[in-house]
């Protein structure tokens, strides 16, 4: 029988404290009965001798201090698990959003796992293929990898999202792949759009979705992307599938740790942020990976809005330093019309030589993304220089490089949303866009790929000449 405690003494924000308490421990869950008969959840934040500090998952609201009674149950917030998990929906807290989301469960584990031992990791070096051109061809995802993706408020980063998480798969040899799709302090608009999206396009078939709405107390955020981790460790490392986690928004997750630490009286760090706050973000983005012995793999996507567009901000400034490279999102491609606005000269991803190549995507990749990347850089710089002294002032070669920027924006880094590209089309499109110059330039690429890749497109660019969208391709 759960001890019931009536000695609430104070109550400031989200949070309360209970005095004379006996064998409470952190992260313990609580039940909070209120005197109309309802009910509230929360848990231990902090135990000092005989005082324990609660955070009220539905908020402090209407309490009344005198005729509350509280009950610590004993255990942290657990997240109930078996294979029914895949094609259903639960909320923040790990809990099914209807009747139709209920499942069976297998077993139940609690929602702060660990991150992997380093000893025990394996390296990633296996292509996952998402279907955009701008993240297979130049910034390669691989398996076991943390990539995260840096937008700004506006920019169609849901999109991009769904569309990797519908798109994504392992090449290759014949293995089960599951996405887990977390999204924090988003709005019941979008959680539907993505509720909708996958249910449409079958995806939700291999997809488990975990959706925290804007209006959910900030302190069911702190857990939304423990309980979609815990999920997916679960299928990666007991059910030996290959995992992709998409965490979006991290910046909601972050706002919600300031919030909370701004209630306990914390003296803040950089802008206001808990100092911690890197200590705290490790412990989400170092449960992924891949772990010697087991044939299952977690690969990471955490989608983070930078407040104006700011990469020096704490939250990308820090996730920088954690995770494996970037993918960046432009609003001057926005602006464009250039969807996904993937600017690839300063996006990086720091694994892309581990999973590229022969047998694994293509024996030319390595020397095509080079030469593209320095292609497109060269245009970018000749189009500054056009923008000084006109295009009349620039070489003929010059010329041709200018011409190759607008082409690479708009035909390689711009496709539909719902245009899959396999890695084939992705080098191939390379390629054709590469066949417009003199082989004298192309020095990145070694001579054996110039022999054989080159004529097989520079016969087709001469038959069908390659322009900007809108024009002839």
């Amino acid at each position: 029988m759960l001890k019931e405690y009536r000695s609430i003494t104070n109550i400031s924000g989200p949070l309360m404290i209970v005095e004379e308490v006996e064998g409470v421990k952190y992260e313990e869950l609580v039940e909070i009965k209120m005197d109309d008969g309802s009910s509230r959840n929360g848990r231990v934040l902090e135990v000092n001798n005989d005082k324990a500090l609660i955070q009220v998952f539905e908020g402090t609201t209407g309490i009344d201090t005198e005729k509350t009674s509280v009950k610590f149950t004993g255990k942290g917030i657990h997240m109930y698990l078996s294979p029914d998990i895949l094609g259903k929906i639960f909320n923040g807290l790990g809990r099914p959003k209807s009747a139709k989301d209920q499942i069976l469960p297998e077993k139940s584990l609690d929602i702060n796992g660990s991150p992997i031992n380093p000893y025990s990791r394996d390296y990633p070096n296996e292509f996952i293929q998402t279907g955009i051109s701008a993240i297979d061809g130049l910034n390669t995802l691989v398996r076991g990898q943390k990539l995260p993706i840096f937008t700004g408020s506006g920019l169609p980063h849901n999109r991009i999202a769904a569309q990797i998480a519908r798109q994504s798969a392992v090449l290759g040899k014949e293995e089960e792949f599951a996405v887990v799709f977390v999204a924090m302090g988003i709005t019941f608009e979008e959680s539907q759009y993505f509720i909708d999206d996958f249910t449409k396009t079958g995806a939700i078939n291999r997809s488990v979705l975990i959706l925290n709405l804007a209006d959910d107390p900030a302190i069911e955020r702190i857990a939304t992307p423990r309980v979609g981790l815990t999920c997916a460790e679960y299928l990666a490392f007991e059910k030996n599938m290959h995992v992709l986690i998409i965490l979006t928004d991290m910046t909601n997750y972050c706002e919600a740790l300031k919030e909370i630490s701004a209630a306990r009286k914390e003296v803040p760090g950089r802008r206001g942020y808990p100092g911690y706050m890197y200590t705290d973000l490790a412990t989400i983005y170092e449960r992924a990976g891949r772990i010697k012995g087991k044939k299952g793999s977690i690969t990471q996507i955490p989608i983070l809005t930078m407040p104006e567009d700011d990469k020096t901000h704490p939250i990308p400034d820090l996730t920088g330093y954690i995770t494996e490279g970037q993918i960046i999102l432009s609003r001057s491609f926005h602006k464009k019309k250039i969807s996904p606005p993937i600017d690839v000269l300063p996006s990086l991803s720091r694994l892309k030589d581990k999973g590229i190549g022969k047998d694994k995507t293509r024996e030319d990749h390595a020397d095509l993304f080079n030469q593209l990347y320095a292609a497109y850089a060269r245009g970018k710089e000749v189009q500054e220089l056009a923008v000084i002294l006109g295009e009349a002032a620039l070489s003929d070669i010059d010329k041709i490089y200018f011409k190759f920027a607008e082409d690479f924006e708009a035909i390689y880094v711009s496709q539909g949303e719902y245009e899959n590209r396999t890695i084939d089309q992705t080098l191939d499109l390379g390629w054709k866009l590469l066949s417009v110059f003199p082989r004298t330039e192309l020095k990145r690429i070694r001579d054996e790929f110039l022999d054989k890749y080159l004529p097989l497109f520079k016969k087709e660019s001469s038959d069908k000449k390659i322009t900007v969208s809108g024009g002839e391709k």
